[in-house]
């Protein structure tokens, strides 16, 4: 274990709450309902928050004089190691919250394999940031089942948004070379305990599990999709059009 290899963990949690937050952040306003337009905001300010305490450590372990504004906004595509799943266009909102649940939960048992991780920063980021995503799981998990066991286009709707996004979430399992180097997450036991919730929501929400098939990888290695770039465009365009700005 180098620390290297942490910040290159650190940095990966970060880009990849990072990005899902700027995703989610595009709903506000468009929510299908007022509730859920305040929900979906408030998943994504929790998003930032963490990116924000991430950056701030990553940028402590490479020691070269960055703070996390640096490493969010002034960094391009291919340096981002977040999944690919994140990155991914809010389709509509059941396409939204199926792929909020596939995250959520891989992200929930991530956080409680690294509250007994061995780096102090991470166990009690994980102990604080749970509370947070516990709550996002149970939200998108409770939609799942109405729109899955809704109306018959809800349903449709829904099943579409999963046979999707299936595609993308192999590669949560899928461990990079830094991932594999620190040894903290036990890829099996975080793999047995996903396909576990997934499979019993599923069946409550009368969603058909997709079949076994070959799994888009490479986000957590700085390899992206186009939609990536179009994210950073927007996201990073004040950042680098005036540098060192002050509100």
């Amino acid at each position: 274990m180098s620390n290297q290899d942490t910040s290159s963990y650190t940095l990966h949690l970060a880009d990849t709450t990072l990005i899902l937050g700027q995703r989610l952040s595009e709903w506000c306003g468009h929510g299908p309902a007022l509730e859920e337009d305040i929900a979906l905001t408030n998943t994504a300010l929790d998003y930032l928050g963490q990116a924000t305490n991430l950056y701030k450590y990553a940028a402590q372990l490479e020691g070269k004089g960055q703070d996390e504004d640096q490493l969010a906004f002034l960094r391009d595509a291919w340096d981002y190691k977040n999944h690919l799943i994140t990155e991914l266009p809010n389709g509509d909102y059941a396409y939204t919250i199926a792929r909020q649940f596939f995250f959520s939960a891989w992200y929930g048992y991530t956080l409680q394999q690294l509250m007994q991780c061995p780096d102090e920063y991470m166990r009690a980021f994980a102990e604080k940031s749970i509370k947070e995503v516990r709550y996002h799981l149970q939200h998108s998990a409770d939609w799942m089942k109405r729109l899955g066991d809704g109306t018959e286009e809800s349903h449709a709707r829904l099943q579409k948004a999963v046979n999707e996004i299936w595609t993308y979430t192999g590669e949560l399992f899928m461990p990079a070379s830094y991932e594999s180097a620190l040894n903290w997450i036990n890829q099996d036991e975080l793999k047995n305990n996903w396909d576990a919730l997934v499979t019993a929501t599923l069946k409550e929400s009368n969603i058909t599990l997709p079949a076994d098939q070959w799994m888009q990888r490479g986000g957590k290695e700085g390899k992206h999709s186009e939609h990536l770039g179009f994210i950073l465009a927007e996201m990073q365009f004040l950042p680098r059009a005036y540098p060192n700005a002050k509100w």
